[in-house]
Parts: C-alpha cells; structure tokens; sequence
C-alpha cells in the first residue's frame, strides 16, 4: 500500500484505471494514477477520485520513462495520484473480460469504467480490502466444509452417487443436434426446437462434455423465476459439481460469494440472468442463452446492453461454442442462421428440433371470433370467455385436468371511470392511468409506483358510483370463479409473486394439481413445465396487432406459442390438449400462422416487411433518449443535438442512409414527473451507425451541459433498441 502524498521513486509506475463515474462528468476513458511496484491489467484497487476512494479496476501498466510510453513527458508525476491499495486475493481479471467489457463500453456507447464497475458486484465495490480478506477468508471456510454449503449456491465437491441421475433416452433430433453440436467447433448454434422438444436435455448433454473437460459452463435464462426451476434440474444432473447463481434476487453477500467462486474457478456452472454474461471464468467452455429471443435480455436502463448479442462476441473471444435456444427465434438471431442463398446472414448454424419428446402432438389451436360475442351481447362488455370456451373449461375441471388463461394486464381493471363527469384514474406523476387493484382498494400506476386508496366518490363531481373500466387479471380470476362455481381458480402475476417464495409455493400448487384453472400473465407462459394443463386460452391478444412498434407482431406470436407450449406436455394427455385464442380479427396472418405452428412462414413474411421498410435486421437503429423537467427541454435538447451533427452526416457515405429522424415524445412521455422524448437514428450499415455515434458522442456531451440550464435531467444512446 502507497500513501498518496509519499515519494515515489523512478521505478515507479504510471497505472491507467477505469472507475466508475456518470456519463455526464466526461470521464469516459482510463485516469492514470502512480503505483510503487507494477500491478498486472485487471487488478481490483482502490484510489482517490476527488474526495473519495473508489474502488477501479487496472487497465494499461507502464514503468515511468520507458521509451515506449509516450505519453509519459506529457505527465507530471507530482500531478498524479497514487493508488490507495491493492485488493490482493483476488485473481486478476482476465484479458478477455476485459476486452469484452471494452467492445460493451465501444458498442452500448457508455463510459469504459461506468461498464466496467457496473458489472461487478456492488458489495464488491464497497469493500477495502481488509474487509474483503474477511468475506475471501469466510468463503474459504465454507468451500472446505461442503456440509455448511447449499446445494442451490455450491453444491458439495464430492463424486455423485452411483444411479443418482440416470440420463433420459435421447430422441432422434436430440442425438442429431448433439453431433452437429460436437462437429460444429467453436461458433454459434441456434437450436429452434419446439416447446417440449427436449432443449434443455441438449444444454445438460453438452455442459456435461464440457465439465468433462475440465471447463466452465455459463448457462443463462432470461428471468429469476427461471432460475430455481432450473437450478434444480441442473443440481440434479450435476450432483457433486460446484453451480452457483447469479441475478439480482441474491442478497448482496451471496452475488458477491458467488461471483467470487467463479472468478476463482471454483464454481463449474453459473446459471444467471443477463448481467452474468459479464461474469469472469477463466475456464470457460460454453455458453448457453435459453429462450434467446426474450426482450429480458437487453437492459433497459444506464447501460443499455443486450446480454445475448454479448454472449455471441463473448463465445467468439474465448473461442467456445455458444447455443442461443428457441421455439421463436428473435428475427435477427433467424436471419442469421439462414443460408445467404436464401437471403440471410449463414453467421450460425441452425439446429431443429420440430417435435414434441415422445411424439406428442402441439395443441390444436381454435380461435374464437368476438365479433359473434359482441352481437349475442347487444353492445354491452362481453363476458370475460365466451360460453364455448367456458364449457371447454369446465369439461377439463371434470375430467381432473388444469387449463391456464392468459391475460397479460394485472390489476383488476386498467382504468377507473365515473360515468357522470367523465373522471378517470389518471396518475398525476405520469401520462398513464392508475391501475385498480380490488384486493387493497387501492389505485397504483405502474410505472411510478405511485399509490392511493380508491376514492369513496368522483373527486370531480362527488358521484359514488365509479366503475372498472377493462380486465385485468384479478378481474379475470374473480369472473371466472362465479362462472364455474367449484373450480378452484388460482392466479399467478407480479401482484400475487412479490414476496420472497411466493412464486415457488404458487407454481408446486399447481404442479400438485391443487389449482383447475390457473389465470396468469406472460410470466407463466414460459419456461415451465405443467404436465396437467390441457387446455390454455388467450383472452385479449389483439392489442399487439396494431402497435406502433415493429417489433410487437413478433413478440406477440412468441408469446402465444410459448403459452401454447404450457399445453399437453404430457404425452398422454397430448392428443385432446387445445390452445383458444379469443380475438376480434380471427383471420389476421399472424394467427393463421400460429393455427399452423409455422414459425418460419411467420418469420419469411416479417423479414419481407421489414426489408421493405429498411428495419432491422436489414438496417440499424440507435435511439437518443433525453428527459427533462418539461417536454420543450428534452425534445429542445434533441432537435440541438441533431443540428450540432449535420456535418457529421454530410461525412457519412451516400450509401450508407444514415438519417436523424426528428424528435417526437415517448410512448408514455411523463413518468414521475420527468418527461421524455426521443429522436431515431437510422443507418443501413452497422459500422457507419457506430463511427457516427462514436464522433457524436463529444458533441452531444456538450450540447447537454449547455441544456442543463434549461431543464434537461439526462440524457442516453440506446444501441440496437428494443422499445420503439
């Protein structure tokens, strides 16, 4: 350790550092501080940053006078400051995470120390270091009594028991995917394989190659209520291997202890959500990126990284295979499996599995045209099923079978609306409607947070008879508990899962068939695996027909075919299992090809349209976002922002079609108090976008200094976004 104020001698060492520091403040690239003996690249230490210690991570090392330094007659020693200590114990950070976080940083046009500090554990963060030699000497402790250890965190390091996990006979397409899997080397794979095909059979089969070998496996899933279902399957399998977890249901002392495991090379599998693709292994050997096309995977906030498009450049630095899995593939991840004779990208290689282990067949899909429900009701709110369905329902309660109805709105009612005046449930922090939930009598907007208790009458005009307006899930399971009296009805949404083992006690009563109709919303209709349900509904799917966003077709035919999958798992049940879709527009092309379960027909006429249109993956996208204490300020900030660029554009080639769309306000443009907007960014080549963005980045850095003064709060590059 090297007091700041001490005398270094020429020996010394100029160290350039990443810390973490706020995009505004400019300090995007390494600070250099002095070192009295030299500290290898990737090195956690702790250093001044104006009146504080932070803790920053070692980029670039160079002896003080060495020729090669050229930057050293520029510099001062007395100016520089010396590191305050070294947090030893700790393996330095591999060349490849450190190259990779530097291509997120370059990419996701964010600071290199914001990126790289963020994606270490924030206890990490905190600690000197004599406070991490207590946490790395409490984890040596508990590494070697495996006793003290729990099986979901790091299982025991002992040999697993004779028989403990017989392995399942492989299908035919299982057995071919797993060759093409060992002859393919190190690239990426996209396994499209059905729901129920067996995917996660693949996964186990090759991490147990690459344990095998004596590698690291990084498996990861797009959600935490993936992660114990999944965490038990892999513990299972892998009796005796050390696997830990990584996601943000962790308190921070297990992130850090598990994180620590894996960096040490101690833990043999990490199953994690996005933020683990960052996750150091020095014997890394495959990746896996399950339900590949779920938006979960790209962070929506500060750093706006999508974790799969990182693990396929990951899987390419460390060169290892990575297996990007699906039933509905996102659209890039398609196109670029597909050959380019056939009009894609050939970057990966496809691997399907079209049926069902054990040759059980997909649900029969039916759809129910409302337009009939809507007559027999004369203009009143129609029932929240149509009596078809219902009877469908109530046959399955009778034969001892679950069927699950899928509505995704939580709450009871969306609005609350007085029929006098005209009244609604506006939030007065956001441009968005105060969601009625009946349970607490409460209205909550969903986007703030901000909670009331439900008004005795119109705050407008005194009416006390103020009604729900639409359905959402509550709603839901209260009709359908009076429409078929004696079906236990049970409900599983973000309202009814908040609590600590919430979910896990709601999803094994249904796996103990304590539950015949189960009401839920996108969050059961993935990932899990209910061998009673034989018959699941859509109620209100029409909503994404019409979007404004481009990407909403393609998320919707994903979700209904993930909830279609929750259907007939069982192959004795397989046969008489069905999917309802209740919808205003039966003949819809997308519905016409979810009755078909014709993903690639679906997917042929979405990349035809968006080729015409110029959208991804045939264009690329960048969003400049701001937000500001009135709408004048952020979209004042952006319409600067783009006329401080135009020379910038001019520079750009002709062919490359980079344009600067002019800014309009979000979606939802107030949320607590802050409004948005935001401005498009489109270019027909990748790596144009990405040196514009990069010049620009100056430039916007000092359009928004001068904005402050008029009401900008902040402001941010999404790369490649999601949220139109």
């Amino acid at each position: 350790m090297t007091p700041p104020d001490s005398h270094l001698d020429e020996a010394a060492v100029r160290l350039g550092v990443v810390v973490e520091a706020p995009q505004h403040s400019g300090l995007l690239g390494v600070l250099d501080y002095l070192s009295a003996t030299p500290l290898p690249p990737g090195t956690l230490v702790r250093v001044p940053l104006g009146r504080r210690v932070v803790t920053g991570v070692v980029w670039t090392a160079q002896v003080l006078g060495d020729p090669a330094d050229a930057a050293a007659p520029a510099l001062a020693t007395g100016s520089l400051k010396a590191v305050i200590e070294v947090l030893d114990g700790l393996p330095v950070l591999p060349p490849t995470w450190r190259q990779l976080v530097a291509f997120a940083a370059a990419y996701y046009q964010r600071g290199l120390g914001e990126m790289a500090l963020m994606v270490l554990p924030p206890e990490l963060r905190q600690l000197d270091a004599v406070q991490l030699q207590r946490r790395l000497k409490r984890l040596d402790k508990a590494l070697a009594t495996p006793a003290a250890v729990s099986p979901a965190d790091a299982p025991a390091d002992v040999p697993p028991a004779p028989g403990a996990a017989t392995l399942p006979e492989l299908s035919p397409q299982q057995a071919l995917a797993l060759r093409a899997l060992a002859a393919g080397g190190a690239r990426p794979f996209l396994l499209w394989g059905s729901t129920g095909s067996g995917k996660t059979e693949v996964y186990l089969r090759q991490a147990q190659g690459a344990l095998d070998a004596g590698q690291q496996v990084l498996m990861m899933v797009p959600e935490i209520n993936l992660t114990p279902q999944l965490e038990a399957r892999v513990a299972e399998r892998f009796a005796g291997r050390r696997i830990v977890s990584l996601h943000s249901g962790l308190t921070p002392a297990q992130r850090l202890r598990n994180w620590v495991m894996a960096l040490q090379g101690h833990a043999d599998l990490v199953l994690g959500t996005r933020l683990s693709v960052f996750t150091p292994l020095p014997r890394l050997g495959l990746i896996v990126v399950d339900e590949e096309h779920d938006p979960s995977y790209k962070q929506q906030d500060g750093a706006r990284y999508s974790a799969r498009d990182l693990a396929v450049y990951r899987a390419h630095l460390e060169k290892v295979p990575v297996i990007l899995g699906s039933a509905t593939p996102s659209l890039e991840s398609w196109h670029n499996a597909l050959p380019v004779a056939e009009g894609g990208s050939g970057r990966y290689l496809r691997l399907d599995m079209p049926e069902r282990i054990g040759g059980g067949d997909m649900p029969r899909v039916r759809l129910l045209d409302q337009n009939h429900v809507l007559k027999a009701t004369m203009g009143q709110e129609p029932p929240p099923l149509s009596r078809p369905l219902l009877d469908a329902i109530a046959q399955r309660v009778e034969r001892g079978e679950q069927s699950l109805v899928l509505l995704n709105r939580r709450g009871y009612a969306p609005v609350l609306h007085c029929s006098d005046c005209g009244w609604k449930s506006g939030c007065p922090h956001c441009s968005a409607w105060r969601v009625f939930h009946k349970a607490d009598r409460t209205l909550r907007c969903h986007h703030c947070g901000f909670s009331e208790r439900v008004p005795r009458a119109c705050p407008d005009c005194g009416n006390q008879d103020i009604q729900p307006v639409g359905r959402g899930t509550e709603r839901l399971e209260e009709q359908l508990a009076a429409a078929l009296p004696g079906a236990r009805v049970g409900r599983i949404d973000a309202d009814v899962t908040k609590h600590k083992g919430a979910l896990e006690a709601q999803l094994a009563s249904v796996h103990a068939g304590e539950v015949d109709v189960l009401v839920g919303t996108q969050m059961v209709a993935k990932g899990h695996d209910f061998r009673r349900i034989t018959l699941v509904a859509a109620v209100n799917p029409d909503a994404a027909l019409f979007a404004s966003d481009f990407r909403a077709a393609e998320r919707q035919f994903a979700l209904l075919l993930q909830a279609a999958g929750r259907a007939g798992r069982d192959a004795d049940v397989a046969g008489h299992s069905e999917m309802w879709v209740q919808t205003w527009h039966a003949t819809h092309p997308l519905y016409q090809a979810l009755q078909r379960y014709d993903f690639a027909a679906f997917a042929t006429r979405q990349l035809q349209e968006r080729q015409m249109a110029g959208l991804p993956p045939y264009a690329s996208l960048a969003m400049l976002r701001a937000e500001g204490k009135t709408q004048e300020a952020a979209q004042g900030f952006l319409e600067a922002a783009a006329t401080a660029v135009q020379d910038l554009v001019a520079q750009t080639p002709e062919a490359a079609g980079l344009m600067l769309y002019p800014a309009v306000p979000t979606p939802v443009q107030r949320v607590a108090n802050v409004e948005r907007a935001q401005l498009m960014i489109e270019c027909g080549q990748r790596a144009v976008l990405q040196r514009f963005l990069s010049e620009a980045q100056a430039v916007w850095l000092a359009q928004a200094q001068q904005h402050r003064r008029s009401g900008l709060i902040r402001w941010a590059v999404d790369v490649d976004p999601l949220a139109i």
